[in-house]
C-alpha cells in the first residue's frame, strides 16, 4: 500500500492517535509554535489541485446556496455555545469555528460520496477567500464584547489561507503539466498538516480535557449539534438541485475546517481552550462525513 493510502484511508485513525498524543504528552504544544507556517502548507497543498477551469463550470445559484449555507454557521455556533451557558472563551472557539471554511479534504469525502467535487473545491476557494472579511467580521458581531482583536485574525487569513490558496491556484494554472504530476500527493500532505496541528492543538487543552470531563462533554454534544445542523441545512437548502450537488453542498456547509480554527485561534492569541471546540468537533465530523460518505455512495 502506497504511504499516501495511508495517510488518506486512515485519516481518521491518525486524528485520533494524534489527539490521544496531545493529552498524553503536553510538550507537543511546541508545534503550534509553527501553527502559521504549518496552516500554510495545509491550504497551499489542497489548493494545488484547483484549477481554473473549475470555477467556470459550477453552477451559480448551487453555489449560492453554500456560501448562504456557510454564513449560517457562525450564528448557529453562537446559538449553541449561549444555549449550553459556555464560557466566552469556548464561545469564541465555536464562533470562529463556525465560519471558517469548510474543511479541507471536503473535495475528497465528496468524491467518496459521489456528489460534485468541483462544486465543493470552489465553494472552498470562494469561502476561503471571503474569509478574510467574513471571520473578523462575524467575531466583532457576535463576541466582540469580550474584547477580541480582530488584526490577528486577519493578518493570520492573509498569511496562512488567502495567500497560499492564490499562489497554489496560480502556479497550477501557469504550469498545469508539472504541477498535476503530483496530485497524488497533495492531499496526503495537506493530511499531514491536519495531523500536526490537531495534536498540538490538543496538547494545549490536555489540562482542560483531562480535569474536565464536565465541560467535554458538553462541548460533544455542542459540536455533534452544529456538525448536523450544518448538514442538515445544507441537504434541505439545496431540495431542488440534482443529487450530486447536493451531497457537496450538505458537506461543504456541515464540514468546518477544524484544523485551520483551531490554528486560527491559537495563532491569534486567544485563550488556548478557545481551541477545544476545534479539537472536538475534529473528532466528530471526520467520524460522521466518513459514514455519510458511505452511505451516499451505495
Amino acid at each position: 500500500m502506497r504511504l499516501t493510502a495511508i495517510i488518506e484511508d486512515y485519516l481518521l485513525l491518525w486524528v485520533l492517535l494524534a489527539v490521544g498524543l496531545g493529552i498524553a504528552v503536553p510538550r507537543v504544544a511546541v508545534v503550534t509554535e509553527v501553527s502559521t507556517v504549518i496552516l500554510a502548507v495545509m491550504i497551499g497543498s489542497i489548493s494545488l489541485t484547483l484549477s481554473v477551469g473549475q470555477f467556470r463550470q459550477i453552477e451559480e445559484r448551487t453555489l449560492g446556496i453554500a456560501l448562504l449555507g456557510h454564513v449560517t454557521m457562525p450564528f448557529l455556533a453562537f446559538a449553541i455555545a449561549r444555549g449550553l451557558g459556555l464560557s466566552p472563551e469556548l464561545t469564541v472557539g465555536f464562533v470562529v469555528l463556525g465560519a471558517v471554511t469548510p474543511e479541507l479534504v471536503t473535495p475528497v469525502m465528496t468524491e467518496l460520496a459521489g456528489g460534485d467535487t468541483a462544486l465543493s473545491a470552489t465553494a472552498l476557494a470562494a469561502i476561503g477567500i471571503g474569509s478574510i472579511a467574513f471571520i473578523p467580521a462575524v467575531v466583532v458581531v457576535l463576541v466582540g464584547g469580550i474584547g477580541v482583536s480582530t488584526v490577528p485574525l486577519v493578518e493570520q487569513l492573509l498569511v496562512a489561507v488567502v495567500g497560499p490558496m492564490l499562489l497554489a491556484v496560480g502556479v497550477r494554472a501557469w504550469r498545469p503539466e508539472r504541477v498535476e504530476r503530483y496530485d497524488d500527493y497533495y492531499p496526503s500532505v495537506s493530511a499531514l498538516m491536519v495531523i500536526l496541528v490537531i495534536g498540538g492543538v490538543t496538547a494545549t487543552n490536555a489540562a482542560v480535557i483531562r480535569s474536565s470531563g464536565t465541560v467535554l462533554f458538553v462541548v460533544g454534544a455542542g459540536a455533534a449539534a452544529l456538525n448536523f445542523l450544518g448538514y442538515g441545512i445544507g441537504w434541505l437548502g439545496s431540495v431542488h438541485r440534482p443529487r450530486d450537488e447536493r451531497i457537496a453542498v450538505a458537506l461543504s456547509v456541515g464540514m468546518r475546517d477544524f484544523a485551520v480554527a483551531a490554528a486560527l485561534v491559537v495563532a491569534a492569541g486567544l485563550p488556548p481552550s478557545a481551541s477545544l471546540p476545534a479539537v472536538v468537533f475534529g473528532i466528530v465530523e471526520m467520524t460522521t462525513s466518513a459514514g455519510l460518505a458511505r452511505y451516499f455512495a451505495r
